[in-house]
């Protein structure tokens, strides 16, 4: 029987993202593909060191054991490295038994068709340009930032997703006019439109599939899901009437006002925390990644 990925939660993570690759980038920066060819062969029985994605990545691949070890969840190797480097990734992931099986390598090319044809919910990567063309193509994708977390070699008991909401979770028309207009226009625009669900946005299909695994997995769910966001009273009021117009109970929410998301971000314990915006991410003390803003017009075929 053909194996259908639509019927599962499906990861396409990039070798930087799911290992440690700093030197190995620099060599390739440095001193070009060649070089960064022959160093990985000559390291190929090396375990590369786990990169910013592993637990999190660990932690849902674990679902798969939770209920009959019905699987519920696949991740896929997406990387423009040729297939001669990729032994390196392979052997590292058998070293740290990870079920991670399938992989696209695709030589420099566009990873957006087989992102498609894999039917990704999320995409991460080390790679701005990757990402820029999932998004641009309808994808849920983020660039992951390096953060102070360290690894932790026993396995996720939670899993702890968390979202900002404008230009994440939702479009970005209510803060669009919060940039062009100023807090007071965004805040009357909002309660006027209190009851009118927010469009969707990148990462709403992403959300959608996590609340139908936690209903599924019933008293052995292990995820657990947060909503972050500057919004406040009364701009909260239609963040929450949109969830329930989806059909989304989220777990935990947030609503700072504009107050440092930094410290919520580490009490609540994410594994990863995906924002729009440059200053929500940097110097993190949880791993992060950055949703970039749809280029208008623009699809990657």
């Amino acid at each position: 029987m053909p194996y259908d990925f639509s019927n599962y939660l499906v990861i396409g993570i990039s070798s930087r993202a799911l290992f440690d690759l700093t030197e190995e980038s620099k060599i390739f920066e440095t001193k070009g593909l060649e070089e960064f060819t022959k160093y990985q062969i000559e390291n190929e029985d090396n375990p590369l060191k786990p990169g910013i994605g592993f637990s999190l990545i660990n932690g849902l691949l674990r679902l798969n054991t939770l209920v009959n070890n019905e699987r519920k969840t696949e991740v896929i190797i997406m990387s423009k490295n040729n297939p001669d480097t990729s032994l390196r990734i392979f052997n590292s992931i058998e070293h740290y038994n990870v079920d991670i099986t399938r992989a696209a390598l695709t030589s420099g090319r566009s990873l957006v068709p087989y992102l498609k044809a894999f039917n990704v919910d999320l995409f991460l990567s080390a790679d701005e340009e990757d990402v820029q063309d999932a998004i641009d193509s309808g994808i849920a994708a983020g660039l992951i930032y390096e953060s102070s977390a360290s690894y932790d070699e026993e396995p996720l008991k939670e899993i702890k997703i968390a979202f900002d909401g404008d230009a994440v979770l939702f479009s970005d028309e209510s803060e669009k006019i919060y940039k062009e207009k100023g807090l007071e226009a965004f805040v009357e625009h909002e309660r006027i439109n209190a009851r009118k669900p927010l469009p969707e946005g990148p990462f709403a299909k992403l959300l959608r599939t996590l609340s139908f695994l936690q209903k599924e997995l019933k008293e052995d769910n292990p995820i657990r899901t947060a909503l972050v966001t500057a919004r406040s009273s009364p701009a909260h009021e239609r963040v929450i009437r949109t969830l329930r117009a989806w059909g989304i109970r989220i777990d935990e929410a947030f609503f700072l006002g504009g107050a440092p998301k930094k410290s919520i971000l580490k009490a609540f314990g994410a594994h990863i925390f995906f924002d729009d915006q440059e200053i929500h991410l940097s110097n993190n003390e949880v791993p992060s990644a950055r949703v970039p803003y749809k280029t208008e017009g623009r699809e990657v075929k």
